[in-house]
This record gives C-alpha cells, sequence and structure tokens, in this order.
C-alpha cells in the first residue's frame, strides 16, 4: 500500500520491566512535567477576569469546562499504575487540546497550551507502541491545525502562529509520525503553508520561521521514501486540490492583507484550503474535492472518491508523498500570480517566493533521492511537471533562480539520470547553451551562473562520458559533450581583455574532464576506437538496438557505430541543404534502402510525418510540432500537400473524434487560416468563435465536430500563436510547450540510459574530439595568466593531457604539447634581453621547462618530433651555464647522436 514500514523494538522510553522502581519513577517524572504544565496553563488564565471568577450556567456556580477538564488530570496523573506505553496519550493531551481548539480563549493561553503540549512531545513518551496511538495523534494534529484563539496584539498572535509551527514539526519528527495517516501528513502541510502565506503581512521574524518549518516538515517527510515499499498504488489521479486551492487565495485575497478576525486558523483560509467534509477528519480535502467535477453522478466516480479516501486515511506512505510533491510543483505554477501585498520587510518578492518554492522542491529530492524512481507517480511529476517548470525558471532574469535550478538539476542528475536523459538534453540545450554565451542576451551574472553550473556537472566524473553515450551516439539527439566542450574550450580564451571569472571557470571545466579521462586511463584496458561498419550489410539506423545497454561489451560498439552514421548523417544534411544532389551522394550508401523514396518528394513527405508520434495528443498540439520541425512553404498547393501528409497521419494515430482523414485535413487547414488571421497584424478584422465554428459546420463526415472541441482548439490559437522553426542559427532552440509534450512521448519510448563507470570505454573518441580546443585554451590561459595559482591549474592540465595522449599512442598530441610548452620556456627566444635573469624572475618559463622535461623523462617513448624542442631546450640551458658539469656534458656528447635518431624515426 506504499506506506511506511514500521520498525519493531522502537521505544519512547527503555523501561526496565525488572525494575519496578525505575518504571514507576519515569512514570513519577512523566506526573511532574505535566502537573507543571498544567500549573502554567491555569496561572495565565487566572490572569484574565473571565477566567479568574466562576462559571455561570443556569441556577448553577461552577468553575468553566477548560479548567475543570485541568484540574481533574492533575487529580489522575500521580495516580496511574500501568506502563507508559500502555496509558492513553489522549487522556493527557486532551485537556490541552481543548484549551487549543477553544476560540474563548486568547492568544497568551492559547500559546502556553501550546507549549505544553509541545513540551510533552519532545518527552518522546507517545511511540507507536503507545495504547490507542493512532486516535491520539490524529486528535492531536486535528486540534493544532483548527486552533482558535481571540487576537488581543500581533505580537501574540505571531508568538501562537509560531508555537503552532513548532508543535506540528515536533509531530512530524515524534516517533509516533508513522501513525498519521497519509491525509493529516497532508494537513500539517498545508497548515504550515498558510501561515507561510500570512506571515507575507505581518513580521520577518515569522516569515522565515515559518519558511524553515515548512523546509523542515518537507525534509522529515521525504526523509522516510527510501523506507516505503514499492507500490504501484500511489494516487490514481495526477491532480492536486492543494495547488487549485492556493491558486484560490489570489482569487479571493489578492493583497493577502486582511487579518484574521478571531484568530481561527481555519477562518481565513477554509474555503482555499482545507476542506470541512468531517469525513475526512476536517482536512485538506487533497483528494475528493479534487475530483468532484470529474465523479459527481457516477458510480465508477464515487469508487474512485472512496478508493481515494480509504488511501489517504491509511498509514501515510506515497499517498501523501505524491500529494505534497505535486504541490510543490504547482508553486512553480502559481507563484508569479500570488499577490502577496504591502509588506513591512524588506525581501524582494520577484525573487524570494520562487526560491521558496524551489528550496522546497530541491529539500525533496535530496531526501528522497534515487527512490523516487521506485514510485511511478513520484517519477512522472518529476519528468514532466517538475522539469517543464525548471525549463522556464532557469531562464529567470534572477541570476539567484537560475542557480536554484541548476543545484535542482545536478541533484536530479545524481539521483535519477537513468530517467531523465531527454529531459537533461533539453536542459543544457535550452537553458545552459543559451544563457552562458553573451550573444543570445544574457546578462553577464547569469552567464557565470550558467558556466558555474557546467563546470559542477564537469566535476561528476562519469557525466561527460554518458553526455557523450546516451546523447552525441543518438542520432535523435544533440551532440551535448561537444557543445559543452566547445563551450568551454571557447569561454577560456580570453580575446583583446584579461582573463575573467568566467576564463577561469571554463578552464576549471576543461581541467576537470581532462583530469577524469586521465584517472580514468590507468582503469583497466583501453579499447579501440575504430570503428568496424560493414556498410554492405546495413541496417537502418531506426531498427538499430543493443543487446544489453548494461555490459560494455556490446554497448561500446553499438554507441561508436551510431555515431559513426550520425556523422555521416549530419555531413550529408549540410551537403544537401547547399546542394541536394551532392548532399544525397554524400550518404547514399547510409540510406541505400530509401534511395527509390527520395527520388520523389512527395512519398518523402510521408515518410517524414510517419516519424512522428500523435498517439494522444489534442489535434492544435501535434499540427505545432509538426510545423516546427521545418518551415512552412507559402504556395497554397505545397502547404495543401503538407497538410495530407499531417492530416493522414494524426488520423492515423488519433482517430476518436474525427471521422476520417479528410476532416484532419479541413479542420488542419482552417486552423493554420486562423492562425494567420488572429497574429497577423495586417488583417484588422478577426475571426471570432462563432465564425470558426460555423466554418467548420459539416466537416467530420457530414457531421458537426462537438462545440467544446472546436472552442479549445479556438482559444488555443488565439492565445498561442503557431510558430514554424526559426532561420538556422538564429539562436538555440526553444522549448515550446508542443515540443515539451513531444519529450514526453518520445521519452516514454527512449532506450535504456547507459549508465558508465569508471573504465575508460569512450575517452579515446571523447578525447579525440576536444584535445586541440583544449590545449589551446590552456596554452592561451597560461599565456594570458599573472599568478602561480592559475599557472599550477593549467600545468596539472598539460601534464593530464600529456598521460591521455601517450596512454592512446597519440604522438601528434604529444608533440603539439610539447612544441607549446617549449614556447613558455622563454629558452627559444633569442631576443630576451638578460636571458639568464629573465628565466630566474619567471616563474611561469620556469614551471614550463620543468614540465617539458617530466613529459620528456615519463612519455619520451611516444613523442617524435617535439624532441627536436626539448633538446633545443637542454642546448640553451648548456650555453647559458644552467645546467651542472655532468649533465652539460652528457647532453653536449649525445644530442647530436640522439637528435639524428629521433629525426630518422618515421
Amino acid at each position: 500500500m506504499g506506506r511506511l514500514k514500521l520498525q519493531n523494538g522502537i521505544k519512547a522510553i527503555d523501561e526496565e520491566p525488572g525494575n519496578c522502581d525505575a518504571t514507576y519513577s519515569k512514570k513519577d517524572t512523566l506526573a511532574c512535567i505535566i502537573n507543571s504544565e498544567i500549573g502554567a496553563v491555569l496561572a495565565v488564565m487566572r490572569r484574565n477576569v473571565r477566567w479568574g471568577g466562576h462559571y455561570i450556567s443556569g441556577d448553577d456556580q461552577l468553575e468553566h469546562p477548560l479548567i475543570q477538564s485541568l484540574k481533574v488530570l492533575r487529580k489522575q496523573i500521580f495516580s496511574w499504575q500501568h506502563q507508559l506505553h500502555t496509558i492513553n496519550p489522549a487522556a493527557y493531551l486532551q485537556p490541552f487540546l481543548d484549551v487549543i481548539r477553544s476560540d474563548e480563549t486568547g492568544a497568551p493561553i492559547t500559546g502556553v497550551a501550546l507549549s505544553s503540549v509541545y513540551n510533552i512531545l519532545t518527552l518522546d513518551v507517545i511511540d507507536q507502541n503507545s495504547v490507542n496511538v493512532e486516535d491520539s495523534m490524529h486528535l492531536l494534529v486535528d486540534a493544532i491545525t483548527g486552533c482558535r484563539f481571540e487576537v488581543t496584539d500581533p505580537a501574540s498572535e505571531e508568538v501562537v502562529l509560531m508555537k503552532i509551527l513548532q508543535v506540528l514539526l515536533a509531530c512530524m519528527k515524534s516517533k509516533a509520525s508513522v501513525i498519521l495517516s497519509n491525509q493529516h501528513v497532508c494537513t500539517i502541510v498545508n497548515t504550515c503553508f498558510r501561515i507561510v502565506h500570512q506571515a507575507g503581512t505581518k513580521g520577518e521574524l515569522l516569515q522565515r520561521i515559518a519558511r524553515h518549518t515548512m523546509h523542515e516538515l518537507v525534509r522529515c517527510i521525504f526523509s522516510h521514501l527510501p523506507d516505503v515499499q514499492n507500490t504501484e498504488r500511489a494516487l490514481s489521479n495526477g491532480n492536486n486540490t492543494i495547488s487549485r486551492e492556493i491558486a484560490g487565495i489570489n482569487n479571493e485575497y489578492p493583497s493577502g492583507s486582511r487579518q484574521l478576525e478571531n484568530g481561527n486558523m481555519s477562518s481565513e483560509f477554509d474555503s482555499q484550503l482545507l476542506s470541512t467534509n468531517p469525513a475526512l477528519n476536517a482536512s485538506s480535502g487533497l483528494v475528493e474535492s479534487g475530483m468532484d467535477e470529474k465523479t459527481t453522478g457516477a458510480s465508477s466516480g464515487k469508487e474512485a472518491v472512496q478508493y481515494e479516501s480509504r488511501l489517504m486515511a491509511e498509514p501515510f506512505g506515497v499517498p501523501c508523498m505524491v500529494e505534497i510533491f505535486n504541490f510543490l510543483c504547482s508553486l512553480l505554477n502559481v507563484v508569479e500570480h500570488i499577490g502577496m501585498g504591502p509588506r513591512s520587510n524588506t525581501i524582494s518578492f520577484d525573487e524570494d517566493v520562487p526560491l521558496f518554492a524551489l528550496g522546497l522542491v530541491n529539500s525533496a529530492i535530496e531526501l528522497g533521492g534515487s527512490s523516487i524512481q521506485n514510485h511511478p507517480k513520484l517519477l512522472s511529476l518529476v519528468q514532466d511537471e517538475l522539469f517543464q517548470n525548471l525549463m522556464q525558471f532557469g531562464l529567470s532574469t534572477s541570476p539567484l533562480i537560475l542557480s536554484m535550478v541548476c543545484s535542482i538539476v545536478l541533484n536530479l542528475y545524481h539521483h535519477l539520470r537513468t530517467e531523465l536523459k531527454l529531459q537533461l538534453e533539453a536542459f543544457f540545450s535550452c537553458v545552459i547553451l543559451r544563457l552562458a554565451q553573451s550573444r543570445y542576451g544574457a546578462s553577464y551574472q547569469q552567464q557565470e551562473v550558467a558556466m558555474e553550473a557546467v563546470v559542477d556537472f564537469c566535476r561528476q566524473k562519469t557525466f561527460m562520458v554518458e553526455m557523450y553515450a546516451n546523447l552525441d551516439c543518438d542520432i535523435t539527439c544533440s551532440n551535448a559533450f561537444e557543445d559543452l566542450a566547445n563551450l568551454l574550450s571557447k569561454s577560456a580564451f580570453p580575446v583583446n581583455f584579461p582573463l575573467s571569472s568566467i576564463h577561469i571557470l571554463a578552464l576549471d571545466g576543461l581541467i576537470a574532464i581532462i583530469q577524469g579521462m586521465a584517472e580514468r586511463s590507468g582503469n583497466g584496458s583501453v579499447s579501440s576506437a575504430e570503428t568496424l561498419t560493414n556498410l554492405e550489410e546495413y541496417t537502418p539506423f531506426w531498427l538499430m538496438k543493443c543487446d544489453d545497454y548494461s555490459d560494455p561489451a556490446h554497448w561500446v560498439p553499438f554507441v561508436r557505430r551510431r555515431k559513426y552514421i550520425k556523422r555521416r548523417l549530419m555531413i550529408g544534411a549540410d551537403h544537401f541543404n547547399h546542394d541536394p544532389k551532392k548532399g544525397l551522394d554524400s550518404c547514399k550508401e547510409l540510406i541505400s534502402c530509401l534511395t527509390n523514396l527520395i527520388l520523389k518528394a512527395w512519398p518523402v513527405l510521408h515518410e517524414f510525418a510517419g516519424t512522428f508520434d500523435f498517439q494522444d495528443m489534442n489535434l492544435d498540439t501535434a499540427l505545432r510540432l509538426f510545423l516546427e520541425t521545418f518551415r512552412l512553404p507559402g504556395e497554397s498547393q505545397k502547404i495543401q500537400r503538407v497538410l495530407e501528409a499531417f492530416s493522414e497521419r494524426y488520423y492515423e494515430q488519433s482517430p476518436q473524434i474525427l471521422a476520417n482523414k479528410d476532416a484532419a485535413l479541413l479542420l488542419s487547414y482552417s486552423i493554420i487560416m486562423l492562425n494567420t488571421d488572429r497574429h497577423n497584424v495586417q488583417v484588422k478584422k478577426k475571426m471570432t468563435e462563432e465564425d470558426f465554428i460555423r466554418n467548420n459546420r459539416h466537416i467530420n463526415g457530414g457531421d458537426d465536430l462537438p462545440r467544446e472541441f472546436l472552442s479549445e482548439l479556438y482559444h488555443s490559437i488565439c492565445k498561442n500563436e503557431i510558430r514554424t522553426t526559426p532561420e538556422q542559427g538564429a539562436s538555440f532552440p526553444e522549448m515550446t510547450p508542443s515540443r515539451w509534450i513531444d519529450l514526453i512521448h518520445k521519452s516514454k519510448k527512449n532506450a535504456p540510459f547507459i549508465v558508465s563507470n569508471f573504465r575508460p570505454h569512450l575517452d579515446q573518441d571523447m578525447f579525440a574530439i576536444m584535445s586541440g580546443p583544449t590545449i589551446a585554451a590552456i596554452s592561451v590561459v597560461f599565456d594570458h595568466a599573472e599568478h602561480e595559482e592559475i599557472y599550477q591549474t593549467c600545468i596539472d592540465g598539460f601534464l593530464s593531457v600529456a598521460k591521455i595522449a601517450a596512454c592512446y599512442h597519440l604522438e601528434d598530441v604529444l608533440d603539439d604539447l610539447v612544441v607549446s610548452l617549449c614556447k613558455f620556456t622563454t629558452l627559444l627566444n633569442p631576443s630576451v634581453d638578460e636571458p639568464v635573469l629573465a628565466f630566474g624572475d619567471d616563474p611561469k618559463a620556469r614551471m614550463s621547462t620543468v614540465t617539458v622535461f617530466r613529459i620528456a623523462n615519463t612519455y619520451g617513448d611516444y613523442i617524435r618530433t617535439g624532441w627536436r624542442n626539448v633538446l633545443d631546450c637542454i642546448l640553451r640551458l648548456h650555453k647559458l651555464g644552467l645546467l651542472s658539469a655532468r649533465v652539460a656534458s652528457e647532453a653536449a656528447g649525445d644530442s647530436e647522436v640522439s637528435l639524428t635518431q629521433v629525426m630518422a624515426t618515421p
């Protein structure tokens, strides 16, 4: 059922059955504490005239029931004869809870009663072994979340609200929290968020405490996720009542400045956040109210509501976590629309509210971790709602928000990357790469944060390998590794200005990648990077499959073959864009099975349309996705053919409403006309909804389409224009809603994510791509740097490059590296005045010289033409008298022979 496992043997107080004195002593201690709390509450109550006198009821003069119940408890506590866990917690909690729920008590009295409950809870005398603990904990939560009190002054009101937060958090942290129902856990979170919202009109201290409590609650709840049994029975509906209720705050109370009328915790937000349905114990109604419209009057709907109600009444586990996480995701949807009103604190709303919501999400992911993938509903929320919101907030102008988004994505990569292949690709393509380059309008702060994020990912040892294997070697995906490596190498170049923080960050990213490869080069045998591709037995790339994605013996040659085909197709596509005939010739061997189709444009269009998956898509969404992949021609005849191919494919996969493909064609053409009419500034008289519906009468096999269906299409087009893809190279792709829907569709059918170990399976392939730009970038930074710390970073990079080049016998790379380093020694520059002093005063020259000799000594067997430069440095040092006599004589005697041997080596 997806609930928490009760841990047997955990007791609130470790009693000693054999020692009666010890047992009674602990009971006496509890009795003394409760007695003290009773005295504190009664003392505060007696300060008020209302409670200081007698309570008049009819002809009798009696004490008020609240005072009477406290006094009765005081008489009973010292007469308990049973062990602690056999005492019903409700017996000593009820009098305090009655005070808390009473609307006759003022804030000071309610505050003391809350403190008493908190003190009792923190004694850890209540655990899952206590008698009647479930009813007691539910009674406790209902009382605290239904707290009522009279407001005497703003300060005392804030104190009570802070104590409510304190008690609710203590409830979740107590050993008996596993007994709480899913519904009550949701109610606790709901109440805490209401106080967070109210705190916006009060003091900053209350606001910060409320938000801190919210974070702690989320961490406490999701820390249990690894202990929850795997289940498929999370909430069956994906909706979230809390999110809609919070959206209602904006409609009902746009300023958020209304004060509590009588201190009732439930009074202001009952209609928005809490349900008063007694069947749900006055809880938040997370399930029932959210399903009313869909289930009323239908027997199956009633059964669904009953099932959800039963599920929420069970001990807390996955169902409440799904609801809470869905709520957290919804905060990112409505956060821009919640009006917080005038506030006295100095927190910036534009950044603060999104940061708060993102922080809650991050806490849930940190604590839930990889266990999220064991629960389909939670995983689905991460893959769709959460990641889509992260994509939107990632493009925020706030560097703080971008930084938090990047931290969340890094956590998601660490815990759930096997389930987020396409989402990660989209994030890097549409957010990070878009912001990290100044020519796309990002501020310097955004560029810096984006570059920091790239470096953080590069420091994950297997990140680049997995990006290369899963994306660069997938024909349907972008070249994420190549794009990121190019970004780093280009960003490290200081062109016409001194080194900045971005240059240093880019250098750190490159060094992290190279050092990771260098470390892996010693982990086992290195496989050859030669691609064995038998084109005579060519299999269409869309049909290629790997026998075992977990075995490197299978997936390594598989991804190399796909990378080879992808590279050839990209070259062919580039040629085709310039000359179609040359493009086809360059790819003929790869697409020989389609040669006959390519000779005719029309069959190719249908084959192209057949590559789309429109299943379960709305017509306008499918049409957007289709038209975003190419530029629609202007001629009506060509538009007709394009729409015919689309309509045939759409009807083939989604025939539910449309009678035939002709209906799909006519409606698609009508949508194109509507799009032009509504979004073309030259059209003065716009088409109305009635015009659109009238234009589409009798197109569905002679019948009319449902009015609601056409109305939804009309408003969708009016609100969101259909845009075709921009000119190539204009900008990085934008993640439109239709593209996101397509991404989610593809992710469900995607090949398994390849998880790399710490073996150098693809390092040679990757190093061949980035070695040249990397050496150049490190060299330029080394040349422009002025601090020895940066010198050492560059030297570490040079040594890592040398190790990798030697490991893969890349003599050309090693020669280029040696030549580059020798230039920095200043020994080969004859124009230097007083060369001995210059060499001695230049730490860069000395470090370069030492590095050259270290590489020559360690990897000399793989150096070819670079030996000339090494020997020239040695001879120069000898000429300057900087070598010892023995080294100088050996170098002078062997230099001519050694040089001749090196030059004779093929």
